[in-house]
């Protein structure tokens, strides 16, 4: 028996899921698994697509040896040398001595640098080189620090597929399924889509955006990444969110509230801003507290709604740590555009208000951080209504201004075109 699935009518794939893993890149919880995605072109001459971590190299080779039937292995493209798509390398090339590597010049010295055995068996490739292996030719273009520096994206002219490297990816085991379209895919995959995205490419925005550029310019019918699922309908939607995320533009109008809480003061007064909110109709809300919600899951949202809300306690006369993390882990990955309102506790020596507002104003870029705020000692009172409902008239307003903007923008764009 054998996980393979056909793309096309000469692709396949030969990849496999990972559901042993907890951590992946030993940080990022997947409690649903990964997929290692492979694929193997058989053409008059056969190309392997990237190869898999070491925990599915059994399943892989498994695979390859029942698509390949016999015929021998030519061509080992790598699109991306990071260890969970390039570990198998060297267990393929022993597989099929008589394969040729094609690679990145920069692939090729990582190779080296992870101890392959590559010397006299590869041809480097650039933005520009096209090879033809039969009916396929197989295009490369140049897609550095998505997320590594040395990655390719190859695109097949013959049946328009686009072999993306990390990008349009996602968390999720396939577990039997392999296209976008035979899930749900807003419903179960587009979390983890967008925590995947955020968490490992959000930093290289800038670069994603020239990478987007050139797969504008591509008639794109398959994107086959190497994590998730296959695209192959409604292609634009993938893209429409990759535009979203790598222009850190919000996909939604909404707020999330993260908290830091000790004793549960802080966490009441993020409950009772949350209730204001809707009472005035404010009602996409995502509320999380720091301490027990995964930084990952954070940025994830930040990335999601228009508008943050930060509320913390004081924690030996700064930031409550978890809250720290969160706010270094935004710097981090370049989180921008979104308006920010702040919430402060403190019983002695109220410090963490004033700190966070000074770390989004020194150490981020294009954060609007909001004037109305609120400090409280130890609890939330009566008496700090009316600053709460400021903060509420606030979030509103920065919304109001946010759509205006977007109205006016989309406004010139239309003259511009006429």
């Amino acid at each position: 028996m054998y996980t393979v699935r056909k793309v096309t009518e000469d692709l396949y794939y030969v990849g496999g899921d990972d559901r042993r893993l907890a951590l992946f890149e030993n940080i990022f919880p997947i409690p649903e698994g990964v997929s290692y995605n492979s694929y193997l072109l058989m053409d008059e001459k056969t190309v392997l697509i990237d190869t898999v971590d070491w925990a599915i190299a059994r399943e892989y080779l498994t695979n390859v040896r029942h698509v390949l039937n016999g015929k021998d292995l030519d061509y080992l493209l790598i699109n991306h040398m990071e260890p969970d798509h390039a570990a198998s390398i060297d267990l393929v090339l022993k597989e099929y001595p008589n394969a040729t590597l094609i690679a990145s010049e920069k692939a090729i010295l990582f190779m080296r640098q992870f101890g392959f055995d590559v010397d006299d068996r590869y041809i480097e490739v650039k933005e520009g080189d096209s090879m033809s292996f039969g009916k396929h030719t197989l295009a490369f273009v140049e897609a550095p620090m998505v997320h590594w520096p040395e990655v390719l994206m190859t695109y097949d002219t013959k049946d328009k597929v686009l072999f993306s490297a990390d990008a349009f990816g996602s968390f999720i085991a396939n577990n039997g399924r392999l296209f976008a379209d035979e899930v749900d895919w807003d419903r179960d995959y587009l979390d983890e889509g967008r925590r995947y995205y955020t968490n490992i490419v959000g930093k290289y925005g800038t670069f994603v955006q020239k990478a987007l550029e050139k797969a504008g310019g591509l008639d794109i019918k398959y994107i086959c990444p190497l994590h998730g699922l296959v695209w192959r309908k409604d292609i634009g939607y993938i893209l429409d969110k990759y535009v979203h995320w790598a222009t850190y533009e919000p996909e939604e109008e909404g707020v999330l509230i993260a908290y830091a809480s000790m004793y549960g003061n802080t966490e009441y007064a993020a409950q009772t801003l949350a209730t204001k909110l809707c009472e005035a109709g404010i009602t996409n809300i995502s509320l999380r507290d720091v301490s027990s919600t995964d930084v990952s899951v954070l940025i994830a949202e930040t990335f999601k709604y228009s508008n943050l809300v930060l509320a913390s306690v004081t924690y030996n006369l700064n930031i409550y740590p978890k809250m720290n993390d969160f706010l270094n882990d935004m710097k981090a990955l370049n989180v921008s555009n979104r308006a920010v309102s702040i919430m402060g506790n403190g019983t002695w020596a109220p410090q963490a208000a004033e700190k966070m507002e000074k770390f989004l104003d020194e150490e981020m870029r294009l954060m609007d951080v909001l004037p109305e705020g609120l400090d409280l000692v130890s609890s939330l009172n009566d008496m700090k209504e009316k600053e709460m409902d400021s903060i509420v008239e606030g979030i509103k307003d920065s919304m109001k201004k946010r759509r205006e903007e977007k109205a006016k923008a989309k406004s010139q764009r239309a003259g511009a075109k006429k």
